[in-house]
């Protein structure tokens, strides 16, 4: 069953101007906001100007939210979840939108920087499913924060600027690399090899007994130009990340290729959609977690207590708490866990099954399951809630169509839908489709972005599911 391509939905200047109005907004949202804290910063920002509270401050206040009222929550600064009170009782359920800021990158480990042969490198930990060989001779940048004792912290974020030095993980010549060539992909770089270069100038004028020169004048920049020094590391969170600007892609502009498409591409349209909406009768919610990327795990990951202790209080704020309320709001809810795609290749068919495929441009995509092998990990959604998820995107004349994650039994993937599945809601992925996922640059259809803003919007508006 073929679906339509979108761009055809949008014949006309004017018509397209939309789609590419949302699109370069999102591709300068994804290019400054390249870790999970500068997403939740740059949200919690844009939701205050929409009228949003900090939840936090309603709960100190003791004032009581209502119908139409907007808030907000952080937890650790990577992880935010946002609500639209509606006029019915929270414990009929909310329409929630699910979906993840973390993307694979390279983390610094606590003792990272050492000098070798008079060149300085940081030693590091690469985080979520990458292929490492991705991420050699590319401009590297880093950011995060330094956390000193004094309880102060220091951002960082160096790469960015056209002025700013780039840094990078060398790779090995061509003339030598006979026996390296003859490794699987996965042992072409291995992981303790993906040592950022940082600095190759020693120290001036400093004391015989320093015998690593490179490294202390590394050590001094860092402390004249952010004040912190080599332990001030062990309580650091610094990520490496491609350098660079997201750039339109293709002769006709009809793609973006960025960093963190995966899952900001989600993310930033499910953001969009709550901050335009108005109060319904059911709560809204957008739900924007951390660690997705490493399964779901720790405080600020979907298998957490946050959203559930969050939803605990918002119906403290609104009406007679009861521990009952929340779990019948849960299990009442509605959810879209909003995640990509694999969008097909025609450079690699072989693990795809035509059918059953994301395509470029062709809309939102619907993936009942995922998981691996026999849907292990997987959801799987009811076959009711597909009914009533086609229903309000073609009420609405969203772009859509399904997919599974390649063929059975070539890999697989996960998301956060089957954690908010736990509660007993009606859960189903819906993303966009991506090429090159998980690689320090992937690919995504304009218009396919736009789509999934469209449907976002449906979905939180929709009265009765």
């Amino acid at each position: 069953m073929e679906r339509k391509n979108a761009w055809e939905k949008y014949q006309g200047a004017k018509d397209q101007s939309l789609v590419m109005k949302f699109a370069e907004d999102y591709r300068r949202f994804l290019s400054a906001n390249k870790t999970e804290r500068e997403c939740v910063s740059y949200f919690i920002e844009k939701a205050e100007k929409a009228g949003f509270r900090d939840l936090e401050e309603v709960i100190a206040s003791g004032r009581r939210l209502s119908a139409g009222d907007r808030v907000y929550r952080q937890h650790m600064g990577k992880t935010l979840a946002l609500f639209i009170i509606g006029s019915q009782s929270l414990a009929q359920g909310m329409n929630i939108l699910g979906a993840h800021i973390d993307s694979p990158r390279m983390d610094l480990k606590q003792n990272p920087l050492y000098e070798d042969s008079d060149l300085a490198l940081l030693d590091t930990h690469y985080y979520g499913g990458v292929k490492k060989y991705q991420w050699v001779t590319l401009p590297l940048a880093l950011h995060g924060v330094i956390a000193k004792k004094d309880g102060s912290l220091v951002s960082v974020n160096i790469g960015e600027k056209p002025e700013d030095p780039v840094f990078g993980v060398s790779d090995l010549l061509i003339h030598l690399s006979a026996r390296q060539l003859e490794k699987p992909g996965a042992k072409v770089v291995e992981g303790e090899a993906l040592d950022v270069l940082i600095a190759s100038r020693p120290l001036e004028d400093c004391d015989d007994q320093v015998k690593e020169r490179v490294k202390a004048n590394v050590l001094r920049i860092l402390a004249e130009q952010y004040g912190v020094d080599e332990e001030d590391f062990l309580s650091a969170e610094i990520e490496v990340v491609p350098a660079g600007a997201a750039r339109d892609y293709g002769v006709d502009r009809s793609m973006i290729m960025g960093y963190g498409h995966d899952d900001r591409v989600c993310a930033y349209p499910s953001f969009a959609a709550i901050l335009a909406s108005k109060a319904q009768e059911r709560t809204q919610a957008c739900l924007l977690v951390d660690k997705e990327e490493i399964g779901s795990v720790g405080a600020t990951g979907m298998q957490s207590l946050f959203f559930e202790n969050t939803v605990a209080e918002l119906i403290a704020a609104t009406e007679d708490y009861e521990e009952i309320k929340t779990k019948r709001a849960l299990m009442n809810s509605m959810a879209l866990s909003s995640d990509v795609s694999a969008a097909f290749d025609p450079n690699y068919p072989d693990v795809m099954e035509k059918k059953n495929s994301a395509y470029f441009g062709r809309g939102l995509v619907i993936n009942k399951y995922t998981g691996a092998r026999g849907k292990s990990g997987s959801n799987d959604a009811s076959a009711e809630y597909m009914a009533r998820i086609r229903r309000i995107f073609d009420d609405n004349e969203v772009y859509w169509q399904t997919a599974e994650l390649g063929k059975v039994d070539q890999g697989g993937g996960g998301t956060i839908a089957y954690i908010l599945g736990n509660y007993g809601m009606e859960v189903i992925d819906s993303g966009v489709a991506v090429l090159n996922m998980h690689a320090p640059w992937e690919i995504v259809s304009k218009v396919d972005l736009y789509e999934a803003l469209l449907g976002y919007q449906a979905f939180l508006a929709a009265k009765e599911l």
